[in-house]
């Protein structure tokens, strides 16, 4: 690991101040995706910001229809948030299964959310539900933040401050994990609300992505049944030592057909 310059502001201004201010400056928020990879020096910024004291990215909030979530609430504290178990039990659960202990309790919905990793659990999350990502100078829907493997729209200085998420009528998400990392081999999530149906898969391919044919034959028939002989195109997705493009393409069905038996 190189050497790099410290910073811990106490507000969003302060914050932005130091990125601005230096010549190759990271934001950190729990720390657990960019610490690995300067670890490796696959990263070697001059400035490391964390966000962890800026009061302003705290807090959960649910009003009966939306569920607002600070950008440096912990995995465990979504978890364990009575408000969104209450509102979104399946968002509870999810992240629940984040990783382990320690990611869970340092790492953070805003810092998974906007390192934007292919096998992350909360991409389906955002996506499925329709949520938006919320920065200091704008809103970017779901469907709009994920725009490729690690890739998002976010600028150089711009910070994820909530993400907020409507009340699903129903909801659930279902995973086949990676034994060694927690990560999503394929882990789908399936909900239907205001928005209609939707169907979102993570782990798969090199981004999440939504499944239309299913999302069609659901909103007909919303059983696991009704997914009977959808598949997903195994040409698009990943195959690596975890598991092969068909592998994946076979776990998507799999997986979103539990989604479905889990929805109730």
């Amino acid at each position: 690991m190189e050497n790099f310059e410290f910073h811990g502001p106490s507000t969003l201004d302060e914050a932005q101040a130091a990125m601005r201010a230096a010549t190759d400056g990271k934001f950190m928020a729990g720390g657990q995706s960019l610490l690995p990879v300067m670890k490796l020096d696959l990263a070697a910024p001059s400035d490391v910001i964390s966000l962890a004291a800026i009061e302003a990215l705290g807090g959960i909030g649910a009003d009966g229809t939306m569920v607002t979530i600070g950008a440096a609430v912990t995995h465990a504290e979504v978890h364990e948030s009575d408000a969104v178990r209450q509102a979104i039990p399946a968002l509870a659960d999810l992240a629940g299964g984040i990783g382990d202990p320690q990611v869970r309790n340092r790492g953070t919905i805003g810092g998974a959310v906007a390192h934007a990793d292919p096998a992350a659990d909360y991409p389906a999350a955002l996506v499925a539900l329709g949520a938006t990502v919320v920065t200091d100078r704008r809103e970017i829907s779901a469907e709009d933040f994920f725009q490729g493997m690690f890739e998002t729209p976010l600028e150089d200085d711009e910070i994820i401050t909530a993400v907020r998420f409507p009340v699903p009528e129903k909801a659930a998400y279902t995973k086949f994990a990676s034994q060694a990392s927690g990560y999503a081999i394929a882990g789908v999530m399936v909900a239907g609300g205001d928005a209609g149906i939707r169907v979102a898969v993570t782990g798969a391919g090199s981004c999440v992505f939504r499944v239309t044919a299913m999302e069609e034959a659901l909103a007909g028939d919303f059983s696991a049944s009704a997914l009977q002989g959808i598949a997903v195109d195994s040409g698009d997705l990943i195959s690596d030592p975890d598991a092969s493009a068909e592998y994946r393409a076979h776990l998507v069905g799999v997986m979103a057909r539990r989604a479905v038996e889990a929805c109730g």
